[in-house]
């Protein structure tokens, strides 16, 4: 049987997203940080991180930037040593990749992969609305989410706790950077993605045999 990510998930491509910022109100509040994990499938139809990318982004001109916020990430916005990026270069070098890899992949678009995703894609979206980029790799609204496959798979819905229930590591110190939380995120998304698959096999064939499953 051949395997392909197209397959398994209707013509998407997973790509597991992180965003650290300074606040709540994706309209309002800067965007302070960004990481995507691109999702591949190897040979024998297992899920597996592929490829990191990661991007420190410098406020937008008039952003918002809540002291809780900063304080709860430990992010100084105005460090020179982040070496910051503005918004529309930070998207261009995340999204870049992204494209080319559903390309590659036979995929039409990726689709997010996040804890809590109204979040991230709400944070995602406004940036892109603000740079005013056309090409946005993500679909606009759908997404997964490792809250509910988490409390699925894990009877847990906190990120660090399903980490450790899936026999991962998590370390809090670095918890709450956006590649580290991506990673973690990814990682947990093909554990969970794989073993379903194995415990269904049926299921599985069928994904990859049916011949009407983009209708």
């Amino acid at each position: 049987m051949k395997y392909s990510i197209a397959d398994r998930f209707r013509g998407f491509l997973p790509v597991v997203v992180d965003v650290e910022t300074a606040g709540f109100n994706p309209k309002t509040d800067a965007l302070l940080e960004i990481a995507a994990v691109i999702v591949q499938m190897d040979d024998h139809g297992k899920l597996y991180p592929a490829a990191t990318h990661h991007a420190h982004v410098e406020p937008f001109p008039g952003a918002n930037l809540e002291q809780s916020a900063l304080d709860f990430t430990g992010i100084d916005p105005y460090n020179p040593l982040r070496l910051a990026m503005q918004e529309r270069d930070a998207l261009g070098n995340i999204f870049s990749p992204i494209r080319k890899a559903a390309k590659e992949s036979g995929c039409t678009r990726a689709v997010m992969v996040a804890h809590n995703p109204i979040f991230d894609l709400g944070f995602l979206n406004a940036a892109v609305e603000r740079c005013g980029i056309k090409r946005n790799p993500f679909h606009p609204f759908s997404s997964f989410d490792t809250v509910t496959l988490g409390g699925l798979a894990y009877g847990q819905t906190v990120l660090a706790r399903i980490a450790q229930e899936s026999g991962m590591k998590w370390d809090e110190q670095e918890a709450h950077s956006a590649k580290y939380d991506a990673e973690g995120t990814a990682e947990i998304f093909c554990k969970i993605i794989n073993r379903w698959d194995e415990l269904n096999p049926e299921f599985t064939t069928q994904l990859y045999t049916h011949e009407d499953r983009f209708d």
